[in-house]
């Protein structure tokens, strides 16, 4: 029996929810999706980037990934709402809840998407076509929003379909509408060609999905390596890869954050740090896990971006330890333009009881250490991020576990309306 795979993908999700949310709890009367408006950050501090926008916004030109101020320029009435993520996180849930309803293998693969393994499944509500109009139906009637549906044999050709007409609407690419369906569209709409790969391709006379699909792979290997098989092997619509519904291991853990104003201070830049490692060490700790490298990146106030990394002694998890290895890092590096934007990456992660290189000079320290994080851990799982902090943040400008959402940002305040 040949795999049937559903992409189920909401149709502008960050504003759908955001519209759904004001028309149904909050009682207003206009519908965000239906005039131009968009979900962005705030220019004041500087995140002023367009997250989601409407299909009225997008006839003017706005584009999600859009600063703020280049999409006012193309549509001065254009209405912005600040992003709520606790309001999407639960919208997201609520979706992941319905679908599982539907197949026993959901694979959550976005806030906003999901694949679900229907093989043997769909025809239980009549065709395939049948099964995903009563899936988006039913998502439209009990959740308020609307997803588009792709069908197919595999994911990637799933996730193709349901980027072909929106909104609410239902599409199949199995493999023998391919050459009608996918190879006519321009190259970079296949999954995994971003801008810098469209224009590679381009410089080798390849323009379409389908002109891609008939290159011969060792000129693909020649320019790509093995990212050309890849992208040939999705051009053709071969794609191995299985649902799942069990997450994979992070690789990396990182946050970086844009900083409200330019700092030119070193100081202050370690003191970001501190805050960026609470968070990283954060997360790792909560997943069990340690990371044996760390890298730094920095944004200067002309958008030049750099990195530097370092590979440690032993894995961590320990805030101290991500935070002075990224102090040794930021001194390599800086070198002193004000800077706009701070991230802390780290790599080469293991989980569980990583076995830890003995160092008797810092024993002792590493001992108190641990104890002192997991505390802190534990005080703020029961009581809040903020119910703890470091004496160096309060009264300080500096929010002392950035990267993540702000709480302001989390936490659904509408008290002003829908007007910025």
């Amino acid at each position: 029996m040949d795999r049937l795979i559903f992409h189920i993908d909401v149709n502008s999700a960050f504003l759908s929810w955001e519209a759904v949310y004001r028309l149904h709890i909050l009682g207003e009367k206009t519908d965000l999706r239906q005039i131009p408006s968009a979900v962005g950050g705030d220019v004041k501090k500087r995140h002023g980037i367009i997250l989601a926008r409407s299909l009225p916004a997008k006839q003017y030109g706005v584009r999600t990934g859009d600063t703020l101020a280049d999409a006012l320029r193309l549509c001065p009435e254009l209405v912005v709402v600040p992003p709520h993520y606790d309001l999407y996180e639960a919208c997201s849930k609520a979706l992941m809840e319905l679908l599982k309803e539907y197949s026993p293998c959901v694979e959550q693969y976005s806030v906003d998407e999901a694949f679900c393994d229907m093989t043997g499944t769909a025809h239980l509500y009549g065709s395939p076509v049948a099964a995903a109009n009563l899936m988006k139906d039913r998502i439209l009637k009990e959740l308020g929003f609307t997803v588009n549906i792709g069908i197919s044999t595999n994911k990637v050709l799933a996730k193709m379909a349901s980027d072909f007409k929106k909104p609410n609407l239902v599409h199949t690419l199995f493999p023998d509408e391919i050459e009608s369906k996918l190879w006519g569209l321009p190259v970079d709409e296949l999954f995994y060609v971003g801008h810098a790969t469209k224009r590679k391709l381009h410089a080798l006379g390849i323009h379409t999905i389908g002109e891609l699909a008939k290159t011969d792979l060792d000129i693909l290997r020649a320019h790509f390596k093995k990212f050309g098989q890849v992208i040939y092997a999705f051009a053709n619509g071969i794609d191995m890869s299985v649902v799942s519904d069990e997450p994979p291991k992070n690789k990396g853990y990182g946050n970086s954050t844009t900083i409200a104003f330019d700092v030119d201070r070193p100081d202050t830049a370690k003191m970001i740090l501190l805050s960026l490692a609470e968070t990283v060490c954060t997360r790792l700790r909560a997943d069990n896990a340690m990371a044996t490298v760390v890298a730094v990146g920095i944004v200067n106030n002309e958008f030049k971006h750099e990195t530097h990394q370092m590979t440690l002694f032993s894995p961590t998890n320990i805030t101290n330890e991500v935070h002075r290895a990224a102090c040794i890092l930021f001194d390599e590096l800086w070198d002193g333009s004000p800077i706009r934007k701070l991230g802390i990456h780290t790599g080469k992660v293991v989980y569980g009881g990583a076995e830890r290189q003995m160092n008797l000079f810092d024993l002792d320290r590493y001992e108190r250490f641990i104890k002192l994080d997991r505390a802190v851990d534990m005080v703020r799982e029961r009581y809040g991020e903020d119910s703890i902090m470091r004496a160096v943040f309060l009264k300080n400008p500096v929010y002392h576990m950035a990267g993540g959402v702000a709480p302001e940002k989390r936490r659904p305040d509408y008290g002003n309306g829908i007007k910025e």
